[in-house]
């Protein structure tokens, strides 16, 4: 490293910050055959393509979801690739499904060694307008469901040295208006990964947060709106957005280096960079963006 100085004068120092070893353990890679893997919220979406793309790689997979019939048809779907799939009909916001989804899934493949924390719902109504059930119903989904999910399945993944992963959102590093639950869901799940990461750092559990930007999913169109009904149209253009399949390639890549955490899209790390050291300025240019949304609640 070279420091300038006035008059011209230099001074050359020659040495190399290395990583500290119990920050950054040395870990190969990880191999994700017959791993189990339990996918919360898989029949759509960002939770299906993880389901095809750690399945292919020869992992186990458990899928949840809430209709019986989407988690038929990803089940289908999925024994077509020859992916050994156990499907469990279960409400990612309730605590007991939650405890049964880990006793189904130790039952039938014997361990646990990945946790996607996927499933979520969004919303869009102003503050003044939202029905505060519906704020209840984001949280318990999005919060509580990830919260519930890691709490059973940490002891399996304790004994195999696994990995959690919280799919989180770029609104966990930003808040946008209309969607006051679910920045704050996103926040709260920041904050519990990032301590429950420092908790299990020495203990060999891995647990990685994913920001995706916007992601070409049905999050928007079942996103719900002031009195709790879906919205049941995108208020975005959908074919500019990173898909589902692209994002599930992201999270596999991550999963097996042991990321700490990915920020996903250019829109997403500038999102999160501009709001960092010029959070005011990118007041601003959010509530424009809101503002110029298909049936934008500020119109």
């Amino acid at each position: 490293m070279r420091f300038l100085f006035p008059q011209g004068l230099s001074l050359k120092m020659n040495f190399r910050i290395h990583p500290i070893p119990y920050l950054y353990p040395q870990i190969s890679p990880m191999s994700f055959k017959d791993k189990v893997v339990i996918i919360t919220g898989a029949t759509s979406g960002i939770g299906e393509a993880c389901a095809e793309v750690f399945g292919r790689q020869g992992a186990k997979i458990a899928i949840t979801g809430r209709s019986s019939q989407k988690l038929e048809q990803t089940t289908s779907k999925l024994l077509a690739q020859h992916i050994d799939v156990l499907p469990i009909l279960a409400d990612a916001g309730s605590e007991a499904d939650n405890i049964r989804m880990a006793e189904e899934t130790l039952a039938h493949f014997g361990r646990i060694d990945i946790l996607i924390n996927n499933a979520g719902i969004s919303m869009r109504a102003l503050f003044q307008d939202l029905d505060m059930e519906v704020f209840h119903k984001v949280m318990d989904t999005n919060f509580w469901g990830t919260v519930y999910a890691t709490k059973y399945c940490l002891p399996a993944i304790l004994e195999s040295k696994g990995s959690i992963v919280g799919i989180s959102s770029i609104n966990g590093y930003r808040g946008t208006p209309a969607r006051t639950a679910y920045t704050a869901s996103k926040y709260a799940m920041n904050g519990f990964f990032e301590a429950l990461r420092t908790e299990v750092m020495k203990k060999g559990v891995h647990v990685l947060v994913v920001a995706p930007g916007f992601t070409a999913s049905n999050i928007r169109n079942t996103a719900l709106t002031a009195d709790g009904s879906s919205q049941g149209e995108s208020p975005r253009d959908e074919s500019k957005m990173m898909t589902s399949d692209e994002v599930a390639a992201h999270i596999l890549k991550a999963t097996q280096k042991r990321k700490r955490d990915i920020v996903l899209t250019f829109q997403g790390k500038l999102a999160v960079f501009l709001n960092k050291w010029m959070p005011g300025i990118l007041d601003g240019i959010v509530y424009n963006q809101m503002a110029k949304e298909k049936d934008s609640p500020f119109n």
